[in-house]
């Protein structure tokens, strides 16, 4: 038996959902999908799936084997690239995931620009505002803002995730301009849904102020929240990646300047040094100089 082939046959069985899914996507037929999968069985010594007319679904075995079929798998395609390539040349494809504010005023432009350095390599971008599990979602790489990671994965720094109060013009000329932190609790302020709801934090003047906040929109990423804050909707704390471009050419102002929101810190997380393809590793490097401590976006802010 080909065993490779037989956890290739397995791996694509589940994600396809059939074994004529299956079949049809690795050019065999349904019969030889079937001696496969037999063959694993036989060689594992368990059953690994449920068999029904309607649909298919993992054993206790299969959950466990899944996974390391999908290893056994990167490993193969990590070996063959190693004898095929020059070390100078990362190929092979990358899924990555951060969240979609991130992802689209900094990740996006940031990858177009390592595709162009690395052509051998594919990005596969999960925008996603939620806390992805690494091994079970076959993320190779995350962009986490945090100052409590988990300490089964793998960071490497990048820089410091810094926000900013800001408002429109249009909004401060029917409002009053807020001068101290304490005056925010007067204003409109437009909130995440999941992080500073209704309590926004500072450090200022060296101690650590709390203000209650609270505003008629609110919302579960800060895409959005930037685009109401543009329409002139109210005050809000948004990420200087995402805000700094709209501060510096005029659709917001930056306000109580004097008082900084609370810093997380921004890493790149992996599950595993061992076995690191090349690709990955020649992501991270570009990261860590395309993301220093005073990045490009904080210039001037």
């Amino acid at each position: 038996m080909d065993r490779l082939q037989a956890m290739q046959v397995f791996v694509a069985v589940v994600e396809l959902g059939s074994q004529s899914a299956a079949a049809e996507h690795l050019d065999l037929s349904r019969p030889v999908v079937s001696r496969y999968l037999a063959e694993l069985e036989d060689w594992v010594g368990a059953r690994l799936m449920h068999r029904t007319t309607r649909k298919l679904s993992l054993t206790a075995a299969g959950l466990e084997t899944l996974p390391r079929c999908r290893q056994m798998l990167e490993l193969s395609g990590d070996m063959q690239a190693a004898v095929s390539t020059p070390h100078d040349a990362p190929r092979g494809m990358l899924r990555i995931s951060a969240s979609t504010s991130f992802g689209q005023a900094q990740l996006a432009v940031a990858m177009a620009e390592f595709v162009r350095r690395y052509p051998g390599v594919s990005i596969d971008l999960q925008m996603l505002d939620r806390t992805v599990n690494l091994v079970d979602e076959r993320i190779d790489l995350a962009i986490r803002m945090s100052n409590d990671l988990d300490p089964n994965l793998i960071a490497r720094r990048l820089t410091v995730c810094r926000s900013v109060i800001c408002a429109s013009p249009r909004y401060l000329r029917e409002h009053s301009t807020p001068l101290r932190v304490e005056d925010l609790s007067r204003h409109n302020c437009l909130t995440h849904s999941y992080v500073g709801k209704s309590l926004w934090h500072f450090e200022q003047d060296g101690e650590q102020v709390s203000v209650p906040v609270q505003g008629n929109i609110s919302a579960n990423e800060a895409s959005t929240l930037l685009q109401t804050t543009i329409a002139g909707a109210g005050v809000a704390m948004l990420p200087s990646y995402q805000a700094g471009a709209h501060i510096k050419n005029g659709e917001l102002t930056r306000l109580l300047p004097h008082a900084e929101p609370r810093r997380m810190n921004m890493y790149a997380v992996y599950a595993s040094r061992k076995h690191m393809p090349s690709a990955l590793r020649s992501l991270l490097d570009f990261l860590v100089l395309r993301f220093p401590e005073t990045p490009e976006w904080d210039v001037g802010l």
